[in-house]
């Protein structure tokens, strides 16, 4: 992966073409999102959760080529809200750590992805079990690649408040520094705060990420600021977001987003999802295809893509 990357999340359930959508929108990297069990217990792993969508080169594995071919990559997600409250999220569903494991080394070698993420929230961020075979898993193929040659990182996708981590996410990554997991990026999701106030997302969007720093520092006390800064991704929510109008986040916003995580060399751009960046219906809250407010198709797209070339616009 580059040091610096823009990878919005592609809903992979919708029967679009990552490919089709990455070329439309200008975008060289996407976040595929999800992979999950089909049931609770398993440790078998698919697209959207679907029999008929197993991890192989005949499910995606066209469009993930085509879009290597052009210099980029995807970014495999695990988990998800939906996944995360049916018990349906991988290490929830699976108490095998070397099942667990095997099933991200597949990714890799199956695609020839580079980075895994791991979207942890609602019951999964709360599952002590769940957590502690996840981080054991993570480690195990991080010896692996070790062994074969490979190059595999890890991002968590955490939700946060204005002010970081809830206390629950940050157990989490304690969990993984005493499993020895080495985790690449906390990238943390900037929206759906559900705290009643009226929100300024760009001004709590680098008040949340300042205080991710300050609690990445006391668990990697050896990293230096930068470094620190380096760890961390936003994820942000387009338009209206599941809670409604006082968590818009707006094309302005976007501009000022963007021009923060140049200055400070953050890691990763993102946001839900590739499908809403349009402006097909606004005024509507958490649509699926459409931010809900008046923007350009594929307006956050362009404004985001420019931070993995170090450029700030606006």
């Amino acid at each position: 992966m580059p040091a610096h990357v823009a990878a919005p999340y592609f809903e992979a359930w919708t029967g679009e073409s990552p490919a089709t959508l990455a070329a439309e929108s200008g975008n060289k990297y996407l976040t595929m999102a999800f992979l999950q069990t089909a049931q609770a217990g398993s440790c078998t792993a698919y697209w959207n959760g679907e029999s008929t969508q197993p991890i192989s080169k005949a499910t995606f594995g066209r469009d993930i080529a085509t879009i290597q071919a052009r210099g980029g990559n995807v970014i495999p997600s695990f988990g998800g809200y939906s996944a995360d409250t049916t018990g349906t999220e991988l290490a929830d569903s699976c108490t095998s750590v070397d099942s667990i494991a095997k099933v991200y080394e597949s990714l890799v070698t199956t695609y020839g992805v580079t980075r895994i993420d791991l979207d942890i929230e609602a019951d999964s961020i709360n599952n002590a079990a769940g957590i502690d075979r996840r981080n054991k898993a993570i480690a195990k193929v991080q010896r692996w690649a070790e062994r074969t040659g490979h190059q595999v990182q890890f991002s968590y996708t955490l939700p946060t408040t204005t002010t970081g981590l809830a206390p629950s996410g940050v157990a989490l990554l304690q969990n993984a520094v005493d499993n020895g997991a080495r985790v690449d990026v906390v990238n943390i999701m900037t929206f759906d705060y559900w705290d009643g106030a009226t929100h300024d997302m760009a001004a709590d969007t680098e008040a949340a990420a300042s205080g991710l720093h300050d609690q990445l520092a006391a668990l990697y006390p050896k990293k230096n600021p930068a470094k620190l800064w380096h760890m961390i991704g936003v994820t942000e929510m387009p338009g209206i977001d599941d809670y409604g109008p006082e968590e818009t986040f707006t094309t302005q916003d976007a501009v000022k987003v963007e021009n923060w995580a140049v200055a400070k060399g953050i890691n990763t751009l993102s946001f839900w999802a590739l499908q809403r960046d349009n402006g097909g219906c606004v005024g509507t809250a958490g649509a699926n295809a459409c931010s809900g407010i008046a923007q350009d198709t594929w307006q956050f797209s362009h404004t985001f893509e420019p931070f993995a070339r170090g450029v700030a616009i606006g």
